[in-house]
């Protein structure tokens, strides 16, 4: 029987199968130790990059963050290209950070592997086990399987000591993540606003207690950052509340807003100015071009400049 062909439907024999295995993982085995090897040899103190060699867990952190913020950014733009360089980046620093710990004399790469793996094998019981006879309609759906992972979490928490309610949440974190998962903590032990409307109340009860602090004669700037930052919480519960996770959204709304003012910059022209030297009125009418084309799905450049909305001062949202 003729082999078949790369767009065949006919499913591979388990032979044919694990030899692809094997040879996937020989792939796989090849390139990280590539990688490994090429960071030992960026790290030696005699031949190594200097700059490579000064590095610590305190001065790499900085890099691993960022390197997390342009995966998801590369995600974002749907761009697998960039996803895949991004990912090559975070792993460089994941091997960075195991190197520094190895020459240490604490963990290497293979200890942070195995540990995952055991965390993961851990928190999915119905996946790992050893039993056979348990049914598919007694195992958790996606939701059912969120509260599983979070009750072994806080078993893991107990265990380390760390009882309470909000501990153990990393201070490292962006301020916004770590406000989600503080409002994710409370809200499992009932501390949580019922509706809403609640919410939205709150964001204008917030909003209202900004405007008394800058209408103050003598403002005072403490006060002003702490109204502020009452704002931002609420906003994120608000996203929390709508399913909706607040750091890829303002991801998206930056880049709107990005996509529309260079908009601006590039048509401004037709004014025979700069968006330095244009008025609010003109740059709005540009703005609120672009945001009608955007939301039409045309191209902003090939729009039909006679539908332009009027050139009075609206607001930009």
């Amino acid at each position: 029987m003729q082999n078949p062909s790369p767009n065949s439907t006919t499913p591979l024999s388990k032979t044919s199968s694990t030899a692809h295995r094997t040879a996937s993982i020989t792939r796989t085995d090849a390139a990280l130790r590539r990688i490994i090897d090429i960071m030992v040899q960026l790290r030696d103190p005699e031949t190594g990059c200097p700059w490579d060699v000064k590095q610590t867990f305190e001065t790499i952190a900085p890099y691993t963050i960022e390197e997390a913020y342009e995966t998801a950014d590369a995600i974002q733009r749907g761009s697998l290209e960039d996803i895949r360089d991004e990912l090559g980046d975070l792993l460089l620093q994941v091997v960075f950070q195991a190197r520094i710990a190895e020459e240490a004399g604490h963990f290497d790469l293979a200890d942070i592997a195995t540990s995952i793996s055991e965390k993961m094998i851990t928190r999915h019981p119905h996946i790992f086990t050893d039993d056979s006879d348990i049914p598919n309609a007694t195992r958790p759906n996606a939701d059912g399987q969120k509260q599983i992972w979070e009750e072994i979490k806080a078993e893991e928490r107990s265990a380390k000591g760390k009882t309470g309610v909000l501990d153990n949440i990393a201070i490292g974190l962006s301020p916004m993540l770590r406000a989600l998962k503080l409002q994710k903590r409370a809200a499992r032990v009932g501390f949580d606003w019922p509706t809403f409307a609640q919410l939205r109340d709150k964001l204008h009860e917030e909003t209202a207690e900004l405007e008394a602090e800058l209408s103050a004669g003598t403002a005072d700037r403490q006060k002003i950052s702490d109204e502020v930052g009452d704002i931002l919480f609420v906003a994120v519960n608000i996203a929390r509340k709508a399913g909706v996770d607040p750091e890829t959204a303002l991801l998206g709304c930056n880049q709107k807003f990005e996509q529309r003012f260079r908009y601006i910059e590039q048509n401004i022209k037709k004014y025979n100015k700069t968006v330095e030297d244009s008025s609010l009125e003109e740059m709005e009418s540009l703005w609120q071009e672009a945001k009608r084309t955007t939301k039409s799905g045309r191209s902003p450049d090939k729009a039909d400049r006679a539908d332009k909305v009027d050139k009075s001062c609206g607001k930009a949202d």
